[in-house]
């Protein structure tokens, strides 16, 4: 396509025509032969950098710290102590990345309480409900 628009007998318009693409890929493709002088692909982008790859060590002193804390605390106490603000999902990923468990033990102790209200109260209505069948 770059030869054939180099030796000058034809148009952008009917090069585009003759090989089925756009005319605006014919001209990008012409005009990086012109700038780099080939027409390989060029290399594609790489995935974005969060800004808190950097805090590694401050993430995990953090979380080891204060493992009890939620996302929206960890993204309060770091925007205090650091002056820079992330959403909780931002925070999560970065802590995913490095692998931190953020473990909830006074919330799990909670919801094991409320497990065992529930069924024991579900085994008293099963039994009062026996007693009043048979009554």
């Amino acid at each position: 396509m770059v030869k054939a628009y180099a030796r000058g007998d034809t148009s952008i318009r009917k090069l585009a025509a003759k090989f089925d693409v756009s005319k605006a890929f014919v001209q990008r493709v012409v005009k990086q032969k012109k700038l780099t002088g080939h027409v390989q692909p060029k290399k594609q982008g790489g995935a974005m950098k969060s800004e808190l790859e950097e805090y590694s060590m401050e993430l995990a002193q953090m979380v080891e710290n204060y493992p009890d804390a939620t996302l929206s605390e960890y993204c309060e106490h770091w925007g205090e102590t650091y002056s820079s603000w992330y959403s909780t999902s931002t925070m999560c990923r970065a802590l995913q990345k490095q692998q931190l468990t953020r473990k909830k033990r006074r919330y799990a102790a909670l919801k094991q309480q409320r497990r065992e209200c529930k069924s024991s109260e579900a085994s008293i209505g099963s039994k009062l409900r026996i007693l009043n069948l048979t009554i």
